[in-house]
């Protein structure tokens, strides 16, 4: 079955159910794998998982309160009572029923899909200690909020025992929130990493799975999959550290309000009425703001990769850059990108500033309402001192938890374009695998075989936009070589490209060995970034090749003194810089060599080689008993092919004999 293309050239820069689906897209498969239905059962594994942690942090509440009495017997008897009364009826209420049922049945829910969760135990655990910390500082939030009541009670009635026995509880209770908060921090950061690792090695592997880094670095219809690179290192990195805070702020948020909502509600119910009027309101115009800055967000993201690659490119292409004495279209070309991605900048300062505005005022009145509700109370003695006091904390930690969109849109909008270009990018891989483009023009079929063989085969460009030839048909036996020729733009690297399965426009059928058997040599070698170990044997990276053999093979290449030269062979180098075209060229046929491969390619490989040098070199591929393709301008390269197939002008072609070509009858 074909499956649907994913529309890809008009992102919504919308908080909306699409935005959703690629949230979860993204973020589900690192903790459960993808497959249909999968995500009603990820969120119930997350519900499951909560409902554990809620339930450990009743009993280590329950224990830490218990085992209080027994050390502190007095505190707890005389200032606490409350506090014991309290877990003492819950001790004797269904609630401990429900937090015992609760450990047991999501036990039994992770042990049923333990198969599922192999391999991904790890960042369960993590995950739920990360949730049960976040249980443990919102709690210690409500303790301090009652620590500094009675320190303002002691204050306003004199009394300096208690003063100081708060005082007192106060210390000890910051001895042991400082380490929890710092494990707190760390271990959120720790998940971070890990998900981070995982998830770029994910991108990664599909990133080069059916070569897609080709495909999208080079076919025009995906250009709207812009800066892939940047998408894998950088909004990765966001998205993993951004979606953490985002949803722990989320939980605290949670919790802070089911916590002080409480407190809150026994001080003042027209306080916490008034509370959440206001937060709505400013919950709606953040959503306003928030939408614009989406896009403006994901354009600076894109703008940004642009400048960056226009920087890459110059520093890549320094020397061409220098012979043409280049540097002022250089600098205007670069300079174009810089003021794009400035111009949008521009933009998104101006948007910042209004949500700066509306910020700024929405905390600054929040400050005044706890004061305006709760001092005509106090005025009349219906509340004392100290409830002034935990009132505008309760007020703050609520307002805080509510106020989470209106406190952070512009890190919600940042999160939702990295989403947005994640899911996206996420969109192309899956689409690749799971089926062709509906609307994709016709492919050329290939098919693995011990020769080639071509039969009518019609080559298009990527964007199918031009027809580089037609019906093209040839067979070659075993060992027979080939020479592919013709005016430049007719299609002969093209020919190449198609050969190895990497422009597949068109129709026909090519028959091929499988790739892993072919040695590919463009006219500019690739020189990877590693030593001159790694650069010879590319790409298959062989680690039992002795020193002896790679010797051996740079003296067969006319190198013989390049290690000694280089400073080794684990050296590392700028190897395009150091190294000549020349020299990059028979590094790159020393690789024939040592690879050993059946079949071997050569899209004008030896340009850069003198006559002499690119004679001993076909003679050498003659003794390997190998097959070989070429293509190539210089009738020399004649003497060392038995075919020619000549591209010419208006799509057409021949296929002839050497000796014809070389011969031709009257």
């Amino acid at each position: 079955m074909t499956s649907a293309a994913p529309d890809l050239s008009r992102p919504r820069f919308r908080f909306d159910r699409r935005l959703w689906q690629q949230f979860v897209e993204v973020a589900q498969p690192y903790f459960y794998p993808p497959e249909p239905g999968s995500s009603l059962r990820f969120f119930g594994l997350l519900a499951t998982q909560l409902i554990f942690v809620i339930s450990s942090a009743f009993f280590v509440a329950v224990g830490l309160t218990l085992l209080g009495q027994v050390t502190f017997p007095v505190f707890f008897t005389e200032l606490a009572a409350g506090l014991v009364e309290n877990v003492n009826a819950l001790l004797n209420s269904p609630v401990l029923y429900v937090a015992t049922g609760g450990l047991l049945v999501s036990g039994v829910i992770f042990g049923l899909f333990r198969n599922k969760l192999r391999g991904r135990w790890r960042q369960w655990f993590v995950l739920g200690l990360l949730l049960f910390l976040a249980f443990v500082v919102s709690g210690l939030n409500v303790i301090l909020s009652y620590v500094f009541r009675f320190i303002d009670n002691a204050l306003n009635a004199r009394d300096p025992n208690v003063f100081w026995q708060f005082l007192g509880v106060y210390g000890i209770t910051l001895i042991v929130a400082i380490p929890i908060l710092i494990g707190y921090r760390y271990i959120r950061r720790k998940l971070a990493l890990f998900w981070r690792e995982w998830l770029t090695e994910t991108y990664l592997k599909e990133y080069f799975q059916d070569r897609s880094y080709y495909e999208l670095d080079s076919n025009a219809a995906n250009t709207e999959i812009d800066n892939p690179d940047q998408r894998i290192t950088e909004d990765v990195r966001a998205f993993t550290v951004t979606i953490l805070d985002i949803l722990l702020d989320i939980l605290n948020s949670i919790l802070d309000l089911v916590a002080f909502t409480g407190i809150l509600l026994s001080i003042s119910r027209q306080l916490t009425l008034g509370l959440v009027g206001y937060v709505t309101i400013g919950t709606l115009v953040a959503l306003v703001i928030g939408t614009r800055l989406i896009k403006i967000n994901f354009d600076q993201l894109m703008l940004e990769g642009n400048f960056r690659y226009g920087m890459v490119h110059v520093r890549d292409n320094a020397e061409s850059i220098a012979f043409y004495r280049g540097e002022d279209l250089e600098k205007k070309q670069v300079g174009e990108r810089l003021m794009d991605a400035i111009r949008n900048y521009d933009l998104l300062i101006i948007w910042l500033a209004f949500l700066d505005i509306f910020q700024y005022a929405y905390n600054y009145f929040a400050r005044l309402v706890p004061y305006v509700i709760i001092a005509p109370l106090y005025f009349a003695e219906q509340v004392d001192f100290g409830t002034i006091g935990q009132s505008i904390f309760a007020f703050q930690m609520v307002l805080g938890a509510l106020s989470l969109i209106p406190a952070r849109i512009q890190d919600l909008s940042a999160f939702a374009a990295s989403i947005e270009r994640l899911g996206r990018l996420f969109e192309h891989f899956k689409f690749k695998t799971e089926g062709t483009r509906g609307e994709a023009p016709e492919k050329i079929q290939t098919y693995l075989a011990p020769h080639f063989h071509l039969r009518q085969v019609t080559l298009r460009t990527p964007n199918a936009e031009r027809i580089l030839f037609e019906n093209l048909s040839l067979q070659l036996q075993p060992q027979e070589t080939l020479l592919i020729i013709g005016a430049s733009g007719c299609g002969k690297s093209s020919l190449m490209r198609a050969i190895a399965g990497l422009w597949t426009n068109g129709s026909g059928t090519i028959e091929r060995p499988d790739n892993s058997e072919i040695l590919f040599l463009p006219q500019k070698p690739y020189m990877l970034l590693g030593s001159l170990r790694e650069q010879l044997i590319y790409p298959n990276l062989r680690e039992n090749i002795d020193d002896t053999e790679i010797t051996e093979a740079l003296k067969m290449v006319n190198l013989p003194d390049l290690i000694e030269r280089m400073g080794g062979l684990a050296v590392e180098r700028d190897w395009p810089t150091v190294l000549s075209l020349g020299e990059q060229q028979r590094l790159a046929l020393a690789r024939i060599l040592l690879n050993q491969p059946k079949y071997v390619m050569l899209d004008e490989a030896t340009s850069a080689l003198d006559v002499g040098n690119e004679r001993q070199f076909y003679q050498l591929l003659q003794s390997l008993n190998l097959q070989y393709i070429s293509v190539g301008h210089r009738p020399s390269l004649l003497d060392y092919h038995q075919w020619v197939l000549e591209l010419t002008e208006g799509q057409q072609w021949r296929m002839i004999s050497t000796s014809e070509f070389q011969h031709p009858e009257p």
